[in-house]
């Protein structure tokens, strides 16, 4: 997870937020917007998604009065990089957030940049962000100056802590603290409250701004290892400790769909349920699943990026409905914008509203492609259509490993794709078949559309610098 982890002195300057509020009059009838992630959580680990052994009742019953996605991508296969690209509508390389920031990091999204919480206020949203932040934990870049009323939570990954099993030989971390706002609350040594309390949070959120609207972000920090759960799941589930995590999101869920209900906003909310990346197979037993996907986090394959996403707003989106056109995590922040008149932030950013998709007016996907970057700015993969194209990169891979047990980590080993790979999704979910050979012209156009983002967004494995990267935030 660590191993790529570079720092980037850079600085940003200038300013991209919302200049002025919207035109559209604020009233009782805009709607509320709730996002709700985890961390690491694979694409089969809700019962509706295919898990053969956890139960989630609350999650499936959304996706029963909702529409559930089965081909959206998280923006990269690693935190910090994926919560940026959510957040702010790009490809989190256009930012220079790559991978997942250490504590003390010397850079952070950059508070010029424009997040979904600016662009909700300026238009007369209260926000708040419940959970895990991981964008940066040096005050300058902390929720309250990115557009933010409201902060609880960690600063970043849960396993940034003294009792991480590598602490003292790879690692040494400090005390992991618990913020309210910019303020330290509690610090950690035992996890087993988290989930809750964040839930108490954001339940107390949405009583106080019923009045609305209000933009609630709840960003768990797990089911990433260490992996936690109150007394209340503790052994409810056939898949071990794994599953309890999984099904005391779920509970947190449902405690947030019925505080809406009690409100009388359940037809004036859209709520979004999804996962930051794949799942982190190197810890086995306390790893999730991304099957029938090829592999998982810190990997361009569909297992590290191709996420379980539910989407649920009564009597705007059809019951029931399962969309497998390609949406990306990038996408959200245009959405949310389309959905709420608010005005799109000034920089360019890459995402596109996926709106018509979400309602069913459009069974194409917003983009023509979407470009899979890793590590610092390599272009890995990209997805058109029904086809997915990898260039010669590196991956790690626990298969043929062994794999981690009870919370210890086992080793991945590193695998080169040495040449230009095609796979047919529509047939080959799994990405057992190369058919490169068979599909020459298929290549070609792929190889054109990803040439022209290199030229702006660059490519360290072939040593194209993009014309169009922006500056994160530095510490000075």
């Amino acid at each position: 997870m660590y191993k790529y982890l570079l720092p980037v002195l850079l600085l940003s300057f200038g300013s991209c937020k919302p200049k002025a509020e919207n035109k559209e009059p604020i009233n009782n009838r805009t709607p509320n917007i709730v996002l709700i992630m985890t961390d690491d959580q694979g694409y089969q680990d809700v019962g509706t998604f295919g898990s053969p052994d956890i139960e989630t009742p609350n999650l499936d019953q959304m996706a029963k009065e909702g529409v559930k996605l089965t081909s959206y991508y998280s923006a990269q296969p690693i935190c910090s990089a994926s919560r940026a690209g959510i957040l702010t509508g790009c490809y989190p390389n256009r930012l220079g957030i790559h991978n997942a920031l250490m504590p003390h990091s010397k850079i952070g999204l950059n508070p010029d940049e424009t997040t979904i919480a600016d662009m909700l206020k300026a238009n007369g949203y209260k926000t708040g962000i419940f959970g895990k932040w991981h964008l940066g934990d040096n005050p300058k870049f902390m929720p309250n100056n990115q557009g933010f009323d409201e902060y609880f939570g960690i600063l970043f990954s849960n396993d940034m802590w003294p009792f991480h099993p590598q602490q003292g030989t790879v690692f040494n971390f400090d005390p992991l603290e618990v913020y309210q706002n910019e303020k330290v609350v509690d610090t950690l040594t035992d996890q087993s409250q988290l989930t809750t309390r964040i839930t108490e949070h954001s339940v107390n959120f949405i009583n106080e701004n019923k009045d609305g609207p209000f933009f609630l972000y709840v960003a768990h920090p797990m089911p990433h290892v260490p992996l936690f759960v109150s007394d209340k799941f503790k052994g409810k589930s056939k898949r071990g400790l794994y599953g309890d995590v999984i099904m005391e999101i779920d509970w947190s869920v449902g405690q947030i769909l019925e505080t809406l209900k009690k409100n009388g906003l359940d037809d004036n909310t859209i709520v979004i349920f999804t996962s930051d990346n794949g799942p982190w197979l190197a810890y086995g037993n306390h790893a999730g699943s991304a099957l029938p996907f090829r592999e998982g986090k810190g990997t361009s394959w569909e297992g590290g990026q191709r996420e379980a996403f539910i989407a649920r707003w009564p009597n705007k989106l059809v019951s029931g409905r399962t969309i497998d056109v390609p949406v990306n995590g990038i996408d959200i922040l245009p959405t949310i914008a389309e959905i709420t008149h608010a005005k799109l932030p000034e920089k360019t950013i890459d995402g596109k509203s996926a709106w018509r998709v979400l309602t069913g007016e459009s069974d194409e996907s917003p983009q023509d492609a979407y470009f899979f970057y890793y590590r610092v700015n390599e272009l890995h993969a990209v997805r058109n259509g029904k086809w997915k194209l990898y260039f010669p990169h590196t991956y790690r891979t626990m298969d043929g490993q062994t794999p981690g047990k009870d919370g210890l980590p086992g080793e991945y080993r590193m695998v080169d794709v040495k040449s230009i790979e095609l796979y047919d999704l529509s047939k080959d979910i799994g990405e057992t078949q190369n058919v490169a050979s068979q599909h020459p012209d298929v290549v070609t156009t792929i190889k054109g559309l990803a040439d022209k983002m290199r030229s702006r967004l660059g490519d360290s494995l072939t040593g194209v610098e993009g014309s169009e990267n922006r500056e994160p935030g530095r510490v000075d």
